[in-house]
């Protein structure tokens, strides 16, 4: 038999199978449980620290607005997550998904960038727990780890931090010796996170001043930045700015999605938490930062405490020691939701073979990834506590960012693909390297055919070979015209929007037509008619609007961000290519002999 094509090998798609054969980790999570995981990962860093750092510095009053705009750009990616965890109820989320509707080299990209991600993003919210408590404490801690390890190379903190190592340790252990009472833990910390957040909603209401959100700039002393004054005194772009940092405090509710194998009724239970987690932490985030700068101007607030500085300035000094503790409470639950996804991903790697098995080996007794958890601890651990905040929270936000297009580019695919079902093979077996590329057919696609399709002319309803790969094309196109237009209002903005250029907005029109064009050829092509569980409404344009968002949200990543992806992403295209490769090609040889832990579709 001929051996594969590179191109078929890294195109190959996974089908999955849901008749509980090959399940290893525990079912016990619940719809609660699950909301409480998406509620505690997301609302720590972000409601006790960013609503005072965007108001003082980038929107003002309309730090309101600037969560609403998040809150909307994460509410699309959350809606191809809640579809695609009902469709897929799998460990692995993102990676998965792509895994199902894309490709393995796609796949392993994302779940690369996933891992990295949240061990970041984890590193950073325990070094950010040891910052509060160390603060709190008079810098006790950092004066003591200064004498004990103190650290003299330029990039990475000045001091190992001990206590940052340490709770992710513990942490881990946590997580790998008993989910079922970490998780009851993490409930119990995240409800109470949330009573004292509406004690800060209430208690801010009572002393709220409407006038603080009609501050005069003359009225201000020059010791401060009160920028234009109003609800916008940094304009409209300074909401959107306050927008795009803004986004990022809603980063983490899309650990739901790592819990398939873990959830009862994932097909329910998944959709329905991220959808409910996402609304809690926007009426959070909205409240505390309405409260905020109502009780006190935008220009005096405190970027790192602001919540414990406004009730101290206001002489509610019982109050500040309820947030405080608040703070360190919203910090665990954020460091719990942050770290409960890494072995999920690892383990979804580790079995199909992309990297390491033994990281994937679940403990009978358990019933988790034990060694995969540990290692995911420790080397959070060792970056918590060898890097700064700062150097931390800038590495973070690109995975998440191409996760979330991903997962979007996959639900276009899925709604338009002749065979959307993931649990479901094809019929054809004789050949168990058939690539599943949406550009590849089974029947031969002319150019002819193809150009009618392109405009429906038929008037076909059910998807085709023919239409699969017009939309696989249609969606290629359009992400090409996203960044084009991206680019052109990121660097062009001053000449669209002020100067009036007309090639700007020539160039500017021009590209926005063709986007909307492209997206009109998509949903005039067949689409599935399967029931599913839950379903993305106003396919293609709202996954459309997702994946621009999120690519213009990449773009403003600074440059040392892109470096760190660029080193992140050699590391894992040379595992890839001396481990992974081969040994998924293994798992896809197995199958012809029908070993049926991994399936492909043909």
């Amino acid at each position: 038999m001929a051996s594969p094509s590179c191109w078929r090998i890294l195109t190959r798609r996974k089908v999955l199978s849901f008749d509980g054969s090959s399940e290893k980790l525990g079912r016990i999570l619940n719809t609660f449980d699950l909301t409480a995981l998406g509620v505690g990962a997301t609302l720590g860093v972000g409601v006790y620290v960013l609503a005072g750092h965007v108001s003082k510095d980038q929107a003002g009053p309309s730090v309101v607005l600037s969560f609403l705009i998040a809150a909307a750009a994460s509410f699309l990616a959350g809606l191809c997550y809640a579809e695609f965890g009902a469709r897929v109820p799998k460990s692995g989320s993102a990676y998965i998904y792509s895994y199902v509707c894309i490709g393995e080299f796609m796949a392993f990209i994302i779940g690369w960038n996933l891992m990295l991600e949240y061990i970041i993003g984890s590193a950073s919210v325990s070094r950010g727990l040891s910052l509060y408590i160390d603060t709190l404490a008079n810098d006790t801690m950092k004066t003591r780890f200064l004498e004990v390890a103190p650290i003299e190379w330029d990039f990475m903190s000045s001091y190992f931090d001990f206590f940052a190592f340490t709770v992710a340790i513990l942490l881990g252990i946590a997580l790998a010796f008993g989910i079922k009472k970490s998780t009851m833990v993490n409930n119990a910390f995240t409800v109470l996170n949330l009573f004292i957040v509406l004690f800060v909603i209430i208690a801010g209401a009572i002393k709220a001043d409407p006038e603080n959100w009609r501050i005069k700039p003359e009225n201000v002393s020059s010791l401060y930045n009160a920028g234009e004054g109003g609800f916008f005194p940094f304009g409209f772009e300074g909401t959107l700015r306050g927008a795009a940092t803004c986004f990022f405090g809603f980063v983490g509710f899309d650990c739901i999605a790592t819990t398939g194998e873990e959830v009862r009724n994932p097909r329910k239970a998944i959709p329905r938490a991220i959808l409910c987690s996402l609304t809690i932490i926007f009426l959070a985030y909205f409240g505390v930062s309405t409260v905020l700068t109502l009780v006190w101007p935008y220009y005096k607030q405190d970027v790192n405490a602001p919540l414990p500085h406004v009730f101290n300035e206001i002489g509610w000094h019982f109050a500040k020691w309820i947030v405080a503790i608040g703070g360190i409470i919203g910090l665990v639950a954020s460091l719990f939701g942050a770290m409960f996804p890494q072995p999920r991903i690892i383990y979804a790697m580790a079995q199909d073979g992309l990297i390491f098995r033994v990281l994937g080996e679940v403990s009978p007794r358990f019933k988790t990834p034990v060694f995969g958890t540990l290692c995911a601890a420790m080397l959070t651990g060792t970056l918590g506590g060898l890097f700064d905040l700062k150097a931390l929270v800038n590495m973070l936000s690109i995975g998440t960012l191409m996760a979330y297009t991903v997962v979007a580019i996959s639900i276009l695919i899925l709604r338009f693909s002749e065979n959307p079902d993931p649990a479901i093979p094809s019929t054809s077996t004789r050949d168990p390297y058939e690539s599943s590329n949406l550009l590849k057919a089974r029947e031969r696609v002319t150019g002819s055919a193809f150009f009618k399709q392109l405009f429906n002319l038929s008037c076909i309803r059910l998807p085709t070979n023919v239409s699969s790969s017009v939309v696989g094309v249609l969606v290629t196109i359009y992400c090409l015209l996203a960044i084009a237009l991206s680019l052109t209002i990121f660097y062009a903005k001053d000449a669209i929007f002020y100067d009036m250029e007309l090639w700007a907005w020539i160039l500017f029109g021009v590209l926005l037509g063709l986007t909307l064009l492209v997206l009109l050829l998509i949903s005039i092509q067949p689409r599935e008619r399967a029931d599913a569980p839950f379903r993305v409404p106003l396919v293609p344009l709202l996954p459309g609007i997702s994946i621009f968002v999120n690519i213009y949200l990449m773009l403003m990543l600074d440059v040392y961000t892109w470096i760190r992806f660029g080193i992140w992403m050699g590391i894992g295209l040379s595992l890839y290519a001396f481990y992974g490769f081969k040994n998924s090609y293994r798992e896809v040889y197995a199958s012809q002999f029908g070993w049926t832990k991994l399936k492909y579709v043909h």
